[in-house]
């Protein structure tokens, strides 16, 4: 008895309590069982998961390990963190575990080479000083504002601070949608760009797609500039200014225009200096924009620009084709309607532009009105003007978008100067007519002309004023000379007076119904005494007794011309796009 005593349980133990009592022995064997089983379940299973890849990019547990694909960087731990327990700001967005979104986005980054990989435009003026176009933001700036852009953004940083995956994926949903092929030449590409950063694995390059808003901010950049810039010209006298230095200059290299007449092509005729090319128009009150040729052509795309008057509109008209053609790739697209390379014999010469279907051409009329004949009397025939009529040229080009007209120079020979039986208006001709009084009946019937047939809601008209010459100890058919000027005048007080001739053609311009923009071009050009072909207006020319003083080398001075034209234009066509909206 006193045995079983000794094994009964103390205070009234139970038939269970005492089963747990002799196996208590097998307790910790039981626990480390079971730990290990677990622990070859997960490991077995994580090793099934980590191999199995993922349809779903948004999934909370492992994607495919050798996947080429960016979210395979993310971390997969984070994601199941935040598939349970999202952070409100990225629970809010459709697109954070929108699995379509995701993937579209890194199918897109690695496509559509026009979309991606253009670099930002910045088409509207290079190279204009007072239009600089601000550096891109960063990519944290540039997604403000859209929710998209803006929850990639959220994202990304959360992976930043893993410290796992720093590529920017900012971009518009748009862009994502557009970018949904791999092309080999994308995947070559993906790389080239404005300072981007790509990642690159088995042959595949993730291309940082915030060029698309950088593009976009750069264009609003631009159109800022250029606002700006037809802000500055509208108050802005452009004929007020000084000559300056500038070595970016000329706008074409000399000797590269095959297009230059002899009596222009300075250069080819053996005149070495360089100087009187080096330098630009600056006006005092603004900058005037460098004349980008690619531009130019396309506010001249589909339309026609002409050119009527004498040898120095001539000047210009050949100075804008070598700016022009110069700034087209193909030049075999730029050619003479006609296939002529020599433009001082006939009536009219045309231009074309293949690429931008539009044509630059230059109509011949040294005096605006029509050059004439009328019977003595003795029957003889004799060359007299006709004030009332204009050139007979005028129907051809009265439809052009852009007409530049000049006269001037011709109304200085001894027939026009002295107006002896020369001036006629009807059959009455004048035995006697002073210079003046002629110019202004001329102007007159020009004006009277262009508010009758030319339309101004389609045409833009320019009047180039009188460029100055610079003979030196006579005048051009006397012994005059220029041949020893290589620096332009730099004190004002040795400046001709303004022509009187420029005067009557304001009054005219004032009088007529059609605004007709004045190129006043005289004062500027009075300081060019530097700027004359003279004795290089022909190829190894012995003939110093006639001199060229009148004209103008190019490149040289004209280029300035069609410079401030390029402005002119810019402001008009700006103005016009304004009202139409």
């Amino acid at each position: 008895m006193a045995g079983i005593t000794k094994y009964a349980p103390i205070n009234g133990g139970t038939l269970i309590s005492d089963f747990n009592t002799h196996f208590s022995i097998f307790r910790p064997r039981r626990t480390i069982a079971f730990a290990y089983a677990f622990i070859f379940f997960f490991i077995a299973f994580s090793i099934f998961l980590a191999f199995s890849p993922s349809s779903n990019p948004s999934s909370p547990w492992f994607t495919n390990i050798n996947s080429s694909s960016d979210y395979s960087y993310r971390s997969h731990f984070s994601s199941i963190y935040y598939y349970f327990f999202p952070d409100d700001s990225s629970a809010s967005s459709p697109q954070s575990h929108n699995p379509g979104s995701l993937n579209n986005s890194f199918v897109g980054n690695q496509t559509n080479k026009n979309e991606v990989l253009k670099p930002p435009n910045s088409t509207v003026l290079p190279s204009v000083n007072n239009i600089t176009a601000a550096p891109p933001k960063p990519s944290s700036e540039l997604s403000k504002g859209s929710p998209d852009s803006k929850n990639q953004t959220q994202n990304q940083q959360l992976n930043d601070k893993n410290g796992v995956f720093k590529q920017n994926h900012t971009h518009s949903e748009g862009l994502m949608k557009g970018n949904q092929s791999t092309t080999p030449t994308a995947e070559k590409n993906t790389t080239a760009g404005t300072g981007e950063k790509g990642i690159g694995e088995k042959g595949i390059t993730v291309k940082n797609l915030t060029s698309s808003l950088m593009k976009k901010q750069s264009n609003a950049t631009a159109k800022q500039g250029i606002d700006e810039l037809v802000k500055s010209l509208l108050n802005c006298d452009l004929f007020d200014g000084n000559w300056v230095k500038d070595e970016s200059y000329p706008l074409y290299k000399p000797g590269s225009c095959s297009l230059i007449d002899d009596q222009f092509n300075c250069f080819a005729n053996g005149r070495l200096d360089n100087g009187y090319h080096k330098l630009k128009w600056k006006p005092k009150a603004c900058t005037l924009p460098r004349l980008d040729g690619s531009h130019m052509l396309e506010l001249l795309r589909g339309k026609r620009l002409v050119f009527v008057g004498d040898s120095l509109n001539r000047n210009m008209w050949e100075s804008l084709i070598c700016i022009l053609r110069n700034s087209v790739k193909d030049k075999k697209k730029v050619y003479e309607e006609f296939g002529r390379h020599h433009f001082r014999a006939e009536a009219s010469y045309s231009f074309v532009f293949e690429e931008y279907k539009c044509r630059v051409e230059f109509f011949v009329s040294p005096f605006l009105v029509e050059e004439w004949e009328s019977k003595g009397k003795n029957g003889t025939k004799k060359e007299t003007l006709r004030l009332d009529l204009v050139n007979g040229f005028a129907d051809k080009y009265k439809n052009a978008d852009v007409i530049v007209f000049n006269t001037g120079h011709w109304w200085t020979h001894e027939k026009t100067s002295t107006g002896k039986d020369y001036y006629q208006e009807g059959s009455h001709v004048y035995s006697d007519l002073n210079v003046l009084e002629a110019f202004r009946k001329a102007l007159t019937t020009w004006g009277r002309w262009i508010d009758a047939n030319v339309n101004p809601m389609k045409s833009h008209v320019f009047f180039r004023g009188y460029s100055a010459s610079h003979f030196s100890g006579g005048q051009w058919n006397s012994g005059g000379q220029c041949d020893h000027e290589t620096e332009p005048i730099k004190n004002d007080t040795y400046l001709s007076h303004y022509p009187s001739k420029m005067q009557i053609l304001e009054k005219v311009l004032k009088g007529m119904k059609t605004k007709v923009t004045y190129l006043n071009v005289t004062r500027m050009t009075d300081y060019r005494k530097d700027g004359h072909p003279s004795i290089f207006r022909k190829q190894h020319s012995a003939d110093l007794s006639f001199q060229d003083c009148s004209h103008w080398c190019l490149p040289g001075v004209p280029d300035t011309w069609n410079e401030i034209l390029y402005a002119e234009l810019l402001v008009k066509l700006h103005q016009k796009q304004h009202n139409r909206r």
